[in-house]
C-alpha cells in the first residue's frame, strides 16, 4: 500500500535531531528562539495556509539576515532549511520571530506546532518526492521559482539564474537561485549566490560575459544587473570572477534610479553595430533603452511602447536581439515584452515586436494595434535569452506557469518549472514578419535512437499531418488532452479542460488557440509529467500548457487523414 505523499515528505525532510532550544514568548505574536546547538542547518516546518512569520537572524546584537516563512500552526506541509553555516563565525544565534495576524483570543503563537517540530540537521534532503516533478525540464531543487534571469553561456556550461524563494514553495524572499548544465536538459543546483541586501529583494535582471573588461572587473568577468526591490525599484550591479559561482555587490549601488513604478528587469547586451552596451528596461507601460561604455554608467536613449501591442497588464522582462529573416538576406530586430495580465488566454504571456534598432531607438514595423504572441499557451512567461550563446544562437527559456494560479498548482516540495530551451528566429508570411520558435538542438540530441508507438512520462511525439487532425492523449481515468489542427482556418488548439487535476484554480481549465501562419506538415509534441509543449516543425507555432493527470497519459488517438506518428523517449 502506498504511503501518503505528505507523510513521506514530512518524514524524509525532517531527518535530524530535535533542536535544543529556548523559546521566549514576548507577546501573542512575537517570540525569541535561541539556538543552543548549531548543526549545518535548521529545518523550519512550513504550513502554506498559515500566516507569514517575519524572522530576523540575530548574532552578536547584529541583524545578519531577514526572511519570511509560513511557520506551521497546526500541521506541517514540508520543511525548508535555514543554513546556519552561513553564520559560522558567530557563536550564538537567535531568531526574532513576529507572526502576522491577531492571536490574542486563542492562546497566542505559543500553541503553534512549529516549536515542537523545528530540527537540527547536517543536511537537507532534496530527493524528489513529487508526483508531478518533470523529468527533463529544469526545476528548483526545493522552494518556489519564477522568472529565469541572468542567463549566460561560457566554457561549455549554460548558467541559469532564477527568481527563487529558498524558504517556501510560494512567492516570497526573492533571491537569484543558480543552476548549471552542459546540455540544457540535466541541471545541477548551485545555491543562491545573489541574496537580498539593504537595497531590497533581488528581482530579475541579466548577466553578460565582459570579454574585453569594459567594466574593469577583469577580462571575461561576469557582470550582472538586477532590480533591487526595496521601497522603490532601482537597478543594481554585481560581478563574478569565478564564472558565476559567487558575486560581489558593486559599491556604487544602485546605479539607475527612477520615480516610475514597476521599474525593473534590466536586460543588457553588447551591440556590435555601435560598439557599445545597450540595455532595455521595463518602466511601467513602456520599455526604456540605455547605452553604456562600461556597464556602470548608463545613458538614457529613448522609450518604446506607447500605444503599441497589448497593455492589459504590467510590462516586464524585456529582451532585444538582432536576427536574420529565414530565407532572405534581411536582418531585423525583435523586442520581447512579457506582460501580466493580458495574455491571449488570460494571465501571463510573452508578446514581441519586430522592427529596426540603431542603438538609440527601436522602431516597430507593425501598426500600433498589432499584437504578436510568441507562445499561445497559458504557461509561457518571462521569456529571455542566454548571453554569449554559441554560434550566434538566440536560446530562450520561459517560466512555465501563469500568475493566475502559480502559487496553487498541486506540488509542495517545489513549485514551477522552466520550458524546454527554444531557439528563436524570424520568418515572413503574407508580408509580415513573425518570431519562429523551434526546440533547441540539445533537445533533439536527447532522443532515443529508435522510435516507438508507446507514450511515456518523458517523451517527444512527432505527428505527420495531411490536413485536419485531432490528436487525443488520454488515460484509463478518462482524463485527456485534445489537440485540434484546422488547416483551412490555419489554427491549432489544445483543450485541457479534462486533463486531470484542475480544481485548484477556476482559471486553469482552458482551451487555447493559436494561428499557424500557413499549412503545418509536422508537429513536435513534448510530454513531461506535468506539461505539454507543441511546436510546428518549421517553428511557426508554439503552445505551452501545464497538465496534472492523476495517471500518466498512455493512449494516443488520431482522427484525420494521417495516423502516422512516432514517439521518442528523452534521455
Amino acid at each position: 500500500m502506498k504511503r501518503n505523499i505528505l507523510s513521506v515528505l514530512i518524514a524524509l525532510a525532517s531527518i535530524g535531531t530535535a533542536c535544543a532550544q529556548e523559546t521566549q514568548f514576548l507577546s501573542s505574536n512575537h517570540c525569541l528562539y535561541r539556538i543552543q546547538q548549531k548543526d549545518k542547518c535548521l529545518l523550519l516546518p512550513v504550513q502554506e495556509s498559515a500566516e507569514m512569520s517575519n524572522i530576523k537572524v540575530i548574532a552578536g546584537n547584529k541583524q545578519m539576515k531577514s526572511l519570511n516563512v509560513r511557520l506551521a500552526m497546526n500541521k506541517v506541509d514540508y520543511y525548508v532549511p535555514l543554513y546556519l553555516d552561513e553564520f559560522n563565525e558567530e557563536k550564538t544565534l537567535a531568531l526574532d520571530i513576529h507572526v502576522n495576524g491577531n492571536y490574542r483570543n486563542d492562546g497566542g503563537i505559543s500553541t503553534f506546532t512549529c516549536w515542537k517540530n523545528i530540527k537540527n540537521a547536517e543536511s537537507f534532503d532534496t530527493t524528489n518526492r513529487e508526483q508531478y516533478r518533470p523529468l527533463y525540464h529544469h526545476t528548483p531543487a526545493y522552494g518556489w521559482m519564477n522568472d529565469p534571469n541572468g542567463m549566460f553561456f561560457k566554457d561549455g556550461v549554460w548558467h541559469l539564474y532564477f527568481q527563487h524563494n529558498p524558504y517556501g514553495s510560494q512567492w516570497e524572499n526573492m533571491t537569484w537561485g543558480h543552476s548549471t548544465s552542459t546540455d540544457l536538459i540535466h541541471w545541477t543546483f548551485q545555491g543562491d549566490p545573489v541574496q537580498p541586501d539593504a537595497w531590497g529583494s533581488i528581482f530579475s535582471g541579466s548577466s553578460v560575459v565582459d570579454k574585453n573588461n569594459t567594466a574593469g572587473f577583469g577580462e571575461n568577468a561576469i557582470v550582472a544587473l538586477y532590480t533591487s526591490a526595496g521601497e522603490n525599484q532601482t537597478q543594481s550591479m554585481a560581478y563574478s570572477t569565478d564564472n558565476g559561482k559567487t558575486f560581489t555587490k558593486y559599491d556604487g549601488n544602485p546605479i539607475i534610479t527612477s520615480n516610475v513604478p514597476d521599474f525593473r528587469d534590466p536586460h543588457m547586451f553588447w551591440n556590435e553595430d555601435i560598439k557599445k552596451w545597450n540595455m532595455i528596461l521595463a518602466a511601467g507601460q513602456q520599455m526604456n533603452i540605455y547605452s553604456s561604455d562600461n556597464l556602470k554608467d548608463w545613458k538614457f536613449e529613448s522609450s518604446f511602447g506607447a500605444e503599441y501591442g497589448s497593455h492589459g497588464g504590467v510590462w516586464e522582462c524585456p529582451d532585444l536581439m538582432k536576427m536574420k529573416v529565414r530565407g532572405t538576406d534581411k536582418e531585423k530586430w525583435m523586442l520581447v515584452c512579457n506582460i501580466n495580465p493580458g495574455g491571449p488566454s488570460g494571465g501571463s504571456a510573452t508578446q514581441y515586436f519586430v522592427g529596426d534598432f540603431d542603438g538609440h531607438k527601436f522602431t516597430c514595423e507593425s501598426k500600433p494595434e498589432v499584437t504578436k504572441w510568441m507562445d499561445y499557451g497559458k504557461d509561457h512567461y518571462a521569456t529571455v535569452t542566454f548571453d554569449n550563446a554559441p554560434n550566434g544562437r538566440h536560446v530562450a527559456l520561459a517560466w512555465m506557469s501563469n500568475w493566475q494560479y502559480a502559487n496553487q498548482v498541486p506540488t509542495l516540495q517545489y513549485r514551477s518549472a522552466n520550458s524546454i530551451p527554444r531557439d528563436l528566429g524570424l520568418f515572413e508570411y503574407k508580408g509580415n514578419t513573425y518570431c519562429s520558435v523551434t526546440p533547441s538542438e540539445e533537445i533533439t540530441a536527447a532522443r532515443s535512437k529508435k522510435p516507438s508507438k508507446s507514450l511515456s512520462e518523458a517523451c517527444e511525439m512527432v505527428v505527420n499531418l495531411k490536413g485536419d487532425a485531432t490528436i487525443t492523449l488520454s488515460n484509463s481515468k478518462g482524463e485527456k488532452v485534445v489537440m485540434t489542427y484546422k488547416a483551412k482556418d490555419e489554427t491549432f488548439s489544445m483543450d485541457r479542460t479534462l486533463s486531470g487535476k484542475t480544481d485548484f484554480s477556476s482559471d486553469f481549465a482552458a482551451i487555447t488557440t493559436a494561428p499557424v501562419y500557413g499549412k503545418m506538415n509536422k508537429l513536435r509534441i513534448f510530454i513531461d509529467k506535468s506539461s505539454i509543449e507543441v511546436f510546428d516543425n518549421d517553428g511557426k507555432m508554439a503552445m505551452t500548457n501545464l497538465v496534472f493527470p492523476t495517471k500518466p497519459y498512455d493512449k494516443v488517438t488520431i482522427k484525420g487523414k494521417t495516423k502516422k506518428y512516432a514517439v521518442y523517449k528523452l534521455k
